[in-house]
């Protein structure tokens, strides 16, 4: 457990090297992150975490609904300085891209390497009203009828899954961890769905900023995701800062549902990231 202003934060580690640090979405949990935490510790240092609110991270005290983002950023400071000696590669999927991205413009000394995974950034997109409407409305149907009704429309219309196939999601966790991670989901989706499904896709990146710090950041999205809203916004960002969008295995939580193919992926990204001869115009930029 990390102590931090307004929170503490459970944390898990493994391996010893360059820090990476998983910064997780809306189940903000770290298990689904547990292969990549194993395949990459016998070259990195991988730290993932619970953000705070979620199952484990308690916050002290009432939510402060509209600091949310900048309070999620700090954790994320916070943990590279507590188990880092330098700048930290960080990996964030969905709202955790979004928590990523406002790190590198707030931060961005404190970052080596930012893969941004299908940040669901409404506001950059041409049809990005419907979207939030949209939002608004799962929101309504989440206090009317529960979570599992308003996950049901979420995974139809932005996830393009047409039946529920949550048990499957997570198959390739071990069935003890699989079964952790379900008995946790439900109060970290009611607390999702009441502080972040309405505000975080409403963020606005600086990309004047961004535009200046593109030699470390990797927009990322699912081969399996094309066309989904989750993974249009990085074609918006790529276009915007000159930058390529590239895929990963699976789709939304592709580093769940493929954590070898994604491991493998994510290592070869970051060593051809930190060679001592990759000078900065060298790096890949996509």
């Amino acid at each position: 457990m990390l102590a931090v202003p307004g929170a503490e934060l459970y944390y898990e580690t493994a391996g010893s090297g360059p820090l990476v640090l998983l910064i997780p979405g809306g189940n903000g949990d770290t298990l689904p992150y547990a292969g990549l935490l194993r395949l990459l510790s016998d070259e990195y240092t991988v730290v993932a975490y619970n953000r705070r609110g979620f199952s484990r991270s308690p916050i002290v005290g009432p939510v402060n609904a509209e600091g949310r983002l900048d309070a999620d950023a700090d954790d994320a400071l916070a943990l590279i300085g507590h188990l880092g000696s330098g700048p930290a590669h960080v990996f964030g999927s969905s709202s955790g891209a979004i928590v990523a991205l406002r790190l590198l413009t707030r931060s961005p000394e404190h970052v080596a390497t930012l893969i941004s995974h299908e940040p669901p950034l409404a506001k950059l997109l041409p049809d990005g009203d419907e979207w939030l409407a949209f939002l608004d409305e799962l929101y309504d149907a989440w206090r009317a009828d529960g979570p599992a009704e308003a996950m049901r429309r979420f995974g139809e219309r932005i996830l393009g899954v047409t039946e529920d196939d949550s048990s499957d999601r997570f198959a390739a966790l071990p069935d003890e961890q699989r079964t952790e991670l379900m008995q946790r989901m439900g109060a970290n989706l009611n607390f999702w769905f009441e502080y972040e499904l309405k505000t975080y896709p409403r963020y606005e990146p600086d990309l004047t900023v961004l535009s200046g710090l593109t030699d470390r950041l990797v927009l990322a999205g699912g081969k399996e995701s094309r066309g989904l809203f989750p993974y249009r916004p990085n074609t918006v960002l790529a276009e915007r800062l000159g930058l390529q969008v590239v895929d990963f295995p699976g789709n939304h939580i592709g580093y769940a549902t493929h954590p070898v193919e994604f491991a493998a992926q994510l290592r070869a990204l970051l060593a051809s990231r930190t060679r001592p001869d990759a000078r900065p115009a060298d790096r890949p930029t996509g």
